[in-house]
């Protein structure tokens, strides 16, 4: 049969043959005007919806005089119409009855994976099947649904897409779950180092990573964002395939994929890019939707993005992703979002479970999440974070108890630093130094989260010494004893010589941990020293060992030859009175060392006894008594200077230091 031309006049669809229609077709909105052989030939349905009209000719008739007279304007054309039929519910709407229509007439119909779904369910509903006509319509979508479409990854997530327009239908004839099973199975053969946030946004972060300076007390630049690389386009096109299915059939196939022990990243990433697409806001450093977003959908409604968000919650692998930072910014934007859209309790809580397993992986800035309840007076959330950092002690507990620590089983015992903790360490720092301004933060709030880590997540407390003292400056109303309390949190002896010197200086420090911090900085010179006068006596060793090793080179020379004897024995000579004159030198020094110990022990004793003296005495007198007392007793005076945690900044000092020692 050759093909036809059809055409299509506003909302009627024409077959141009040059013969006059003789049957109408009603589907929505658009009137089909067709001819009975051509449906009758391939659809079974229609040749018995058509005999059931020609048996009733007055309902025909009636039916036709109807439709004429609706169609006035459309007299250009002779019709001669016999029977009217209206397809209700018709599966894939007008256009996919179209599609049939053509195929019905042997026109060709391109099939892709976009349309296959509806027109399958299409011949199904007009039951062209291959018993009725050879090389029927439903033989062949089944075949290229088959041979072309569950054999790629994306076109079979096209494929559930379009199922959506023919869901009821869709579902029974098992098409949904043939591309669902199609799509977790071969996702479980892409490379799970390609899944990951979008390109663009991951190249953003590598700029912004190479470009940031030290901020917040060094917090800022010490965990820099690990950008994922260049990813591949077909994996980005898969995802964007994917985030424009419906919220239950994306959530059935996330089901297929955890059934079928599909990698946990992968489906971690799934998750990540479905959020980001249909949740606005998740993501601080881009809040304005995509072009690509805002084109295909609208924003979807508050109840819709708390149901999606859940939903993505639910879902997500508890355990620890090991890839980059950029998953534990992600669970920090959904817990921020989660927080403005009141979801459920639980969808909180698992949130706040996750990101404390991999706390380390943050910064500062995930750390600082804006309070939004009207019962919470600070800027930020300070419970939630609380709730955070106790996830993560938790978890550090089980693994060390596992043997899972990153330092491994040294035999250290408590004496064991966990990297991970100590990155918690200064991150919990900066985030006090960050929270400490805020003139709402009670002391006991700020007092107990700063008590909340073990001292093996400190190396240095500078970091703390600056929350204190930004917490002080603030807060300037605060009593004496909570001034006392708070700085109690920090241990005098763990900061370094630039945190001394600007302590002792501190006008907002009480007088008690002023002194404590003047004692030992006193006590650290002490040590000093007193490892110095050791190097110097394991020095003085040395001649009476070069001694001996000379009289046993003299004494082989001699038995060897009387000549080269003498000569041996002048070179040595001149040898010993160089050593003795180094050893005189090096004793001379040593008592200068022992009389400098002997000054700093007498001082330390006045140290001691002044502060009994003021405890005895009670309230202090004003800054510039009591401070100028201490500088007469003890003759120790400072130059202000700026504290710097950077440890590579200290470490850098005390090499300074001991190149020092070393030339002298």
């Amino acid at each position: 049969m050759a093909a036809e031309k059809p055409s299509s006049k506003g909302q009627a669809w024409f077959c141009a043959t040059g013969l006059p229609s003789d049957i109408v077709i009603e589907v929505e909105d658009m009137t089909f005007h067709l001819h009975k052989f051509p449906l009758t030939s391939r659809s079974r349905k229609l040749h018995q919806l058509i005999t059931e009209q020609e048996t009733n000719p007055t309902t025909s008739t009636t039916q036709r005089d109807d439709h004429q007279e609706e169609k006035e304007e459309e007299r250009d054309e002779i019709e001669e119409i016999l029977c009217q039929i209206s397809l209700l519910d018709f599966p894939g709407g007008s256009e996919t009855f179209e599609m049939a229509a053509k195929f019905c007439y042997g026109v060709k119909v391109d099939l892709n994976s976009s349309i296959i779904a509806p027109l399958r369910c299409a011949g199904e509903f007009l039951e062209m099947t291959e018993e009725y006509s050879e090389d029927n319509l439903i033989s062949k979508t089944e075949r290229f649904f088959s041979q072309s479409v569950l054999k790629s990854l994306k076109e079979s997530i096209k494929a559930l897409k379009s199922c959506e327009r023919v869901m009821p239908l869709a579902e029974s004839l098992g098409i949904t779950e043939r591309c669902i099973d199609s799509i977790a199975s071969r996702a479980s053969s892409v490379d799970a180092a390609l899944f990951g946030w979008p390109v663009s946004e991951a190249a953003n972060e590598n700029v912004r990573a190479s470009s940031s300076q030290a901020l917040w007390n060094g917090i800022g630049s010490t965990v820099r964002r690990k950008g994922s690389g260049a990813k591949s386009n077909n994996v980005d096109s898969w995802f964007e395939d994917l985030t424009l299915l419906s919220l239950h059939l994306f959530k059935r196939l996330i089901l297929a994929m955890k059934v079928g022990d599909l990698n946990p990243e992968i489906v971690e990433s799934c998750l990540m890019y479905y959020a980001k697409k249909h949740i606005p806001g998740i993501s601080r450093s881009n809040r304005r939707p995509s072009s690509s977003s805002s084109s295909s959908s609208s924003i979807a409604s508050e109840r819709e993005q708390r149901e999606v968000l859940e939903t993505i919650v639910s879902h997500l692998p508890l355990h620890k992703s090991s890839r980059s930072s950029t998953t534990t910014r992600f669970l920090f934007g959904l817990l921020r979002t989660a927080n403005i859209l009141n979801a459920a309790e639980e969808c909180r809580s698992t949130l706040e479970k996750k990101i404390g397993l991999q706390l380390e992986q943050a910064t500062l800035d995930d750390l600082l999440i804006p309070s939004y309840s009207y019962l919470n007076e600070t800027l930020y959330d300070v419970d939630c974070l609380e709730r955070i950092l106790g996830h993560f002690l938790d978890g550090l507990e089980e693994g060390r108890n596992a043997g899972e620590i990153e330092a491994g089983d040294d035999g250290g015992g408590g004496n064991v630093r966990p990297p991970t903790l100590m990155l918690v360490g200064k991150l919990i720092d900066g985030y006090l130094a960050e929270i400490g301004s805020d003139a709402n933060l009670k002391s006991d709030r700020f007092y107990n989260l700063a008590i909340s880590l073990p001292e093996q997540a400190r190396l240095f407390d500078d970091g703390l010494y600056r929350a204190v003292d930004v917490y002080l400056k603030s807060h300037p109303w605060t009593s004496e004893a909570e001034r006392e309390k708070i700085c109690g949190i920090m241990d005098c002896q763990k900061l370094t010589i630039e945190a001394c010197t600007h302590a002792a200086q501190n006008e907002r420090l009480p007088l008690r941990a002023v002194v404590q911090v003047l004692f030992f900085e006193q006590l650290q010179l002490r040590h000093a020293i007193a490892g110095t006068l050791i190097a110097v006596e394991a020095d003085s060793a040395r001649p009476s060992l070069l001694r001996r090793r000379e009289e046993e080179i003299e004494a082989e020379a001699e038995a060897e030859a009387e000549a080269e004897a003498g000569a041996i024995q002048e070179g040595n000579n001149n040898a010993w009175r160089g050593a003795v004159r180094e050893n005189q030198g090096l004793r001379l020094d040593m008592d200068s060392m022992r009389t400098r110990v002997h000054q700093l022990e007498r001082e330390c004793s006045n140290m001691k006894r002044v502060i009994e003296k003021i405890d005895k005495e009670g309230p202090r007198e004003n800054n510039g008594g009591w401070r100028g007392s201490l500088t007469r007793r003890f003759g120790c005076k400072f130059k202000t200077q700026v504290c710097d945690s950077h440890e590579q900044a200290v470490v850098n000092a005390r090499k300074g230091r001991q190149h020092h020692h070393h030339q002298q």
